[in-house]
């Protein structure tokens, strides 16, 4: 795909990859069976790879919160349909990045307390250096080094560029 809002490659395919086996693994070690909670639409990608690799026993549903990325201050209605019910259960967030970390904060918020769940946890690829603090044990298999708005594997801009296969800096 060329365009030119797409920058220098952070994360190829690879490094995506060797991420997700990281979580993964650390997942595998903690967790006999969990609900998996996607963040969409930006943890589908994620997602997708990261539970083919789980060898423990999982239920799955999704929430949304509509968001800027980098936007600490997100308002947005969450969406929740709890389908499966998820009282009593041990739970995993799943989405792609924690860049601000204000929309996670708030999905824990929000699922703490309308539910009664065992626990909460999130899995995430990567996280940002300045986010917030979220009250939950993080996975996570990579954290940056600095704040640059980045696109691909589900991370848009304008909404686009959620289909790149890697992550890229996002020219403006």
């Amino acid at each position: 795909m060329k365009n030119n809002h797409i920058g220098e490659v952070i994360m190829n395919e690879k490094v995506i990859a060797e991420g997700v086996t990281k979580v993964a693994a650390q997942l595998n070690l903690d967790f006999t069976d969990a609900v998996i909670i996607t963040v969409v639409p930006g943890g589908i990608l994620y997602t997708a790879d990261l539970v083919r690799q789980l060898k423990f026993a999982i239920d799955m549903d999704y929430i949304s919160c509509p968001h800027t990325p980098g936007d600490r201050n997100n308002n947005s209605s969450i969406v929740f349909h709890n389908n499966i019910g998820i009282n009593g259960r041990d739970l995993i967030i799943i989405d792609d990045a924690i860049e601000s970390g204000g929309t996670m904060k708030r999905l824990v918020s929000y699922i703490s307390d309308n539910f009664s769940p065992t626990s909460i946890s999130a899995a995430i690829l990567f996280v940002k250096p300045s986010r917030v603090d979220i009250p939950v044990r993080q996975y996570y298999a990579y954290e940056m080094r600095n704040d640059d708005l980045l696109i691909g594997y589900g991370i848009p801009w304008q909404n686009k560029y959620r289909n790149l296969p890697y992550i890229a800096k996002l020219k403006q």
